[in-house]
């Protein structure tokens, strides 16, 4: 029996779930996103005189929560495009 097939197919499922599992990751920034800007909302509602600080201070969070989802989109392209033709060269 040719196992290098069964080998490939297993690989290319590997990346598969992988991607998978890694693009899941742009839920979170997107919820953390989310809250951030409600809370910021409601302290601007209830103090406007702090609307630049509160927003600037916003602004860096979001950015910075937002680097995990793109870290997960970046994990997950490699998984899909580079993975497989590195996996399947070697089998």
């Amino acid at each position: 029996m040719d196992f290098t097939v069964l080998a490939k197919g297993i690989a290319l499922a590997g990346c598969a779930i992988g991607a998978g599992l890694a693009l899941i990751a742009g839920i979170g920034p997107g919820i953390g996103e989310g809250n951030a800007v409600s809370k910021a909302l409601e302290a601007i509602g209830r103090q406007p005189e702090c609307k630049g600080d509160v927003t600037s201070t916003m602004l860096l969070g979001c950015a910075i929560a937002e680097t995990t989802g793109i870290y997960g989109f970046v994990t997950g392209l490699l998984l899909i495009f580079v993975a497989p033709g590195m996996f399947l060269g070697k089998l």
